[in-house]
């Protein structure tokens, strides 16, 4: 191995090798000096330290011939530790390369992380020199990676899609029909009774919560306790080691082949809001340490402490154009080598935060989307963080779909009984064309949940009227306080017959909310079988049976319920529509696409607080094009109250009869029998759904 640096270039970031050697570059605007330093193959000894000879702009760069895929490399980095101007540089410290592939070794906790003497009065202001190498994992230059065809791809319309958000571990570690030796892996998720689950439910889509590399938080390691959900990113480019299986960071490769030959898209919940790293007294693990100042957004005029939009300590600079570029560069690798589909992006507002605030047209906005590569991925964002004008729902571009709190909250609120929710379910369950319908957005751009990682699960929703945080170490106090849920008035478990029973059709109804409105689904994992967490509605530190999903007490009739749900969805257009509906006039029959009726097919009140049952009579959009309008009818029911109703039928046409196709409230939900005479029973706190059907068979 020769130590004689040669200039190399500064046109690809990381450490590309060549087959003979390998070319290290590395951004920093405001760097002196960068050192690369070469290890041991334990990771246990600094062999060598070599400067990067040259700098083109801000990226310094050189080229080792015969340094060989599999060796271990950090950064020193030299300049000014001045954080009050925004600098902390400190070649005490190794840095990870922010475009490393792989890592080798593990964080472990201890002062020396931190750039400044803990112990020191100035507190951030005085200069640590401790070195960090010991304690913090090593890169590793990899070899080059083939592309990933574009033809080996599953590809489903947002219309067409049901989202399933799920933890790699969280999944898996308590399934039996994975092999022990697989739970808690990229192998794992992929395995066959994982893979049969998703089939059986009709899911196309697995959103995984964050498997870029992340880091344990110093304040839950004092507690004994680990971050579980993983948004907490320190390499945008390296698969969680945590992970691994038998095959390594070559499982999580695996795992998305084996994913695709099923049919079913992944998508990864990414983090490029914020890193691990912190605010001014967190440690120095690799952005911080290579330049600060351009890494991260600073107060202006306080430049030692950072803008914290995300709530997390610190947000990334995304308006740097080599910070966007390395956002942009992670992107398409996880596209390209890895074979994913497409990307949830965490308190998206924050990437799309300028100078002057939210932009939909911003930088970040305009990069992804011009982007050839990422032209045909799903893009979905959380569209708020904790920054100023920071709910942004609604306000992405089209080709961005958008998490729906709104949906979460009011799907709650009607089946909870509270007044003014029916009026506010009615934007909802049309996909909310209140928020949505601009700039010739699909209906789809709406992310339906009832539930999501973070807070109640379904079950809970139905079982705690307040969260049950304790086992977080924080008294109680974290975690959400509207959950807008309803124990029935016994909080947590219950062996009362009538109150399991009560439970268990709410749960039905919520989710058959879900999957009857416009927009795109997203499944909690879990949710389909009756998954708890106790009560805890943050479980984001919870690796252990809290966190994870609890397989052996599953409701496999609840999941048999939601597979009937998908199907039906999947068997009526006009549950999947792209345009919203208006009450247009269909061309095809001249009738609305949409009306909105009593039980007694009368027009509704919409004035009374306290609506709590209505008729729903869906068409195909009235605003499409005469040749692409469906003949889909169908006729949806809700009934909140206690009390059983009869719903009168609208007049079916000659050739045509009504068909039952679902009710929450029978012991066989999807019947499949025509309706006798002129009223159907909607039992209290119930959905009943039917189709017209003409009389040979055809809808």
């Amino acid at each position: 191995m020769s130590t004689q640096m040669l200039p190399g270039s500064p046109n690809r970031l990381g450490a590309g090798f060549d087959g003979e050697g390998t070319n290290f570059a590395l951004f920093s605007a405001n760097a002196q000096k960068v050192e690369l330093c070469l290890f041991s193959a334990d990771g246990a000894s600094e062999a060598t330290r070599v400067a990067l000879p040259e700098r083109s702009g801000p990226v310094w760069h050189g080229y080792l011939p015969g340094i060989q895929p599999g060796t271990l490399y950090g950064y020193r980095v030299h300049g000014p530790y001045a954080p009050e101007h925004g600098h902390r540089f400190n070649p005490n410290k190794l840095l990870l390369d922010p475009y490393a592939r792989e890592l080798r070794g593990a964080f472990r906790q201890h002062e020396a992380l931190l750039g400044f003497d803990p112990a020191d009065p100035a507190g951030d202001l005085s200069f640590s020199s401790l070195d960090s190498a010991a304690y913090v994992p090593k890169a590793v230059v990899s070899a080059p990676e083939p592309l990933v065809p574009g033809t080996e791809r599953p590809h489903w319309r947002p219309d067409e899609m049901l989202i399933y958000e799920a933890h790699v571990k969280g999944l898996t570690k308590q399934f039996a029909g994975v092999p022990e030796a697989l739970r808690g892996t990229y192998e794992g998720l992929a395995s066959d009774a994982v893979l049969e689950h998703l089939q059986k439910l009709g899911v196309t889509s697995v959103e995984l919560l964050p498997v870029h590399a992340f880091v344990d938080d110093a304040f839950l390691s004092k507690k004994g306790l680990r971050n579980y959900w993983g948004y907490n990113t320190i390499g945008f480019f390296v698969p969680e080691p945590r992970y691994h299986g038998p095959a390594g960071r070559a499982g999580f490769r695996a795992m998305v082949e084996r994913f695709h030959a099923a049919d079913i898209e992944v998508i990864l919940d990414v983090v490029y809001n914020h890193t691990a790293e912190g605010d001014h007294r967190g440690p120095t693990f690799s952005f911080r340490g290579i330049d600060n100042a351009s890494y991260y957004r600073l107060i202006q005029g306080q430049s030692r402490y950072y803008v914290n939009d995300t709530g997390t300590g610190n947000t990334v600079n995304a308006s740097h154009p080599f910070v966007l570029r390395m956002i942009l560069d992670s992107l398409r690798y996880w596209v390209e080598v890895m074979g994913v589909d497409g990307f949830r992006f965490d308190l998206a507002t924050t990437l799309g935060r300028e100078a002057h605030g939210f932009d939909p047209n911003g930088g970040f906005f305009d990069a992804l989307r011009q982007d050839p590569v990422l032209a045909d991925v799903h893009l979905i964002a959380e569209p708020w963080d904790i920054g100023p004008g920071g709910y942004q729902l609604g306000q992405f571009p089209p080709e961005f779909g958008e998490w729906n709190d709104r949906f979460r909250d009011t799907s709650r609120r009607y089946w909870r009984g509270d007044d003014h929710s029916t009026q506010e379910l009615a934007g909802c369950v049309l996909g909310s064309a209140s928020q949505f319908d601009r700039d010739s957005r699909r209906a789809s751009s709406s992310v339906n949940l009832i539930t999501a990682h973070d807070g109640f699960t379904l079950a809970d929703v139905t079982r705690y009227s307040r969260r049950h945080n304790m086992a977080n170490g924080e008294d109680g106090r974290d975690g959400h306080n509207a959950n807008f849920s309803d124990n029935f008035g016994v909080e947590g478990d219950s062996d009362d017959p009538l109150i399991v029973a009560r439970r268990s059709r709410r749960q039905r109804n919520l989710l058959a909310t879900l999957f009857l409105s416009q927009g795109t689904p997203m499944l909690l994992a879990g949710d389909e079988i009756g998954n708890s967490q106790s009560g805890n509605n943050n479980a984001y530190c919870q690796d252990n049976p809290i966190g994870w999903i609890d397989w052996e007490n599953r409701d496999d009739a609840l999941a048999d319920f939601v597979a009937g749900l998908a199907a039906l969805r999947k068997s009526h257009s006009s549950l999947r529509q792209s345009r919203f509906l208006h009450g247009a006039t269909r061309a095809l029959d001249g009738l609305p696409d949409v009306e909105w009726l009593d039980l007694n097919c009368r027009p509704l009140d919409w004035r009374d607080p306290g609506l709590s049952s209505f008729a729903l009579i869906l068409r195909g959009s009235g605003e499409c094009p005469l040749e692409a309008q469906v003949h889909d009818t169908l006729l949806l029911l809700f009934n909140r109250d206690a009390e059983d109703l009869n719903a009168r039928l609208p007049d079916a046409a000659e050739g045509f009869f009504w068909r039952l196709e679902l009710d929450t409230a029978a012991d066989e939900a999807f019947p499949k029998c025509e309706a006798a005479g002129e009223a159907v029973p909607v039992r209290g706190q119930s959905v009943v759904v039917l189709a017209l059907i003409a009389s040979g068979g055809g809808t």
